[in-house]
């Protein structure tokens, strides 16, 4: 008898075994296998949340259809602590070990509403907008001018919530003093700016900040930024090339930036402006005239004067010989790049062209005819 319920007795261990070995192996094939979620979703975790919370939200947004496996799964890899406060992008079909793996991680938030606030060369916008998940694009649900009306309730209200992603956007031609005056509008940074930084030495791009950074720290690692960019352009210079250091690089850059209106043009403008230094002519540009006019602390607002293009300053290229004193802006790359290898022309004069681009010529006599051309656009327009 004895023998016979040790036989039952074992039996019925093996087939719990068994039973118990299949459930693990379903739920470790379950818990990696691809998930039933159709379209992207953005997943938003609040401070002091769970996982229990988290793996109950995703079952309600389609993304996992065992939410108890989910935290068993997170458990046993030790990641139930790890959990992430902030707004998670979920991909089609992620697993239920991608999506901890997702909550978990840490670092930015990879979707959910972002304030970007925009430094340019004429003025200053702060863009509130949201990534749709199933484009992965962001869309725009505020706009407004820091200073002027009514700040829109769509900003308050995301400066409230706990995952806001903050962005300090910095337009290509921007001065020193115009950025520092641009961060001094954003509410979301700290400490205050004792010296603008060197011009043309702040890398124009878009910066992640939290809340709270620091205005100067990001001032140096835009300045670090540009370092690099400017080492690696003048590097990889054409050797033929009419200048002598890499300050002259930044300097000729900066002119190439601001005269740019189509991005296509930039390397026949370098050209223009590399062939006159080459042969000796002045280089004639009128943003070299306003910086010497506003030192870079504005926008001129105004045509310039025939008298303001025959008075000397270390930056009126019509008068001095060479490059200016001091770069007149901060260039991008591609200003950078430009510079260092111009297009292989025989420009010597451009002129706008009404386009929003210009008309090169190789000689003085074809310049002319591009000036007349101008002339009459720009009547033609005055008369509309």
């Amino acid at each position: 008898m004895w023998r016979h319920i040790a036989s039952n007795a074992l039996t019925f261990f093996v087939v719990i075994t068994f039973l118990l070995g299949g459930v693990i192996l379903w739920g470790q094939s379950t818990y990696h296998a691809e998930g039933p979620l159709a379209e992207p979703i953005c997943l938003r975790v609040p401070s002091g949340s769970n996982m229990r919370k988290v793996s109950l939200q995703l079952e309600k947004d389609g993304a996992v259809t065992h939410p108890a496996l989910l935290r068993i799964g997170a458990d046993y890899a030790e990641k139930t602590g790890q959990l992430k406060a902030g707004s998670w992008l979920i991909p089609e079909g992620a697993s239920m070990g991608e999506i901890v793996d997702l909550v978990t991680r840490g670092g930015a938030s990879t979707c959910g509403t972002e304030v970007v606030y925009r430094i340019g060369v004429t003025r200053s916008e702060v863009e509130v907008r949201e990534l749709d998940p199933t484009t992965n694009r962001f869309v725009e649900i505020a706009e407004f001018t820091p200073g002027e009306g009514e700040v829109p309730a769509e900003f308050t209200r995301v400066r409230q919530a706990g995952d806001t992603r903050y962005r300090i956007a910095i337009a290509e031609g921007t001065t020193s003093w115009q950025i520092v005056e641009g961060l001094k509008s954003v509410d979301v940074m700290a400490g205050e700016v004792e010296e603008i930084p060197a011009e043309g030495m702040l890398a124009p791009d878009s910066y992640e900040v939290n809340e709270g950074a620091s205005r100067v720290e990001l001032l140096k690692k835009m300045q670090q930024a540009q370092e690099v960019l400017l080492a690696e352009a003048w590097q990889n210079r054409d050797e033929d090339l009419p200048i002598e250091t890499p300050e002259d690089l930044l300097k000729l850059a900066s002119i190439i930036e601001k005269e740019t209106g189509v991005a296509e043009e930039r390397e026949q403008v370098a050209s223009v402006f590399v062939n006159r230094l080459n042969r000796g002519m002045r280089l004639q540009t009128d943003p070299t005239v306003i910086y010497g006019i506003t030192e870079g602390k504005g926008v001129l607002g105004r045509g310039l004067r025939q008298s303001e293009l025959r008075k000397e300053t270390a930056w009126n290229t019509y008068v001095i010989d060479g490059l200016p004193k001091t770069p007149i802006a901060n260039p991008g790359r591609a200003s950078l790049k430009a510079a260092a290898n111009p297009g292989e022309t025989n420009f010597v004069f451009f002129v706008a062209d009404g386009t929003g681009g210009h008309a090169f010529a190789e000689t003085l006599e074809e310049h002319n005819a591009n000036v007349a051309r101008w002339r009459q656009i720009e009547a033609e327009r005055a008369n509309q």
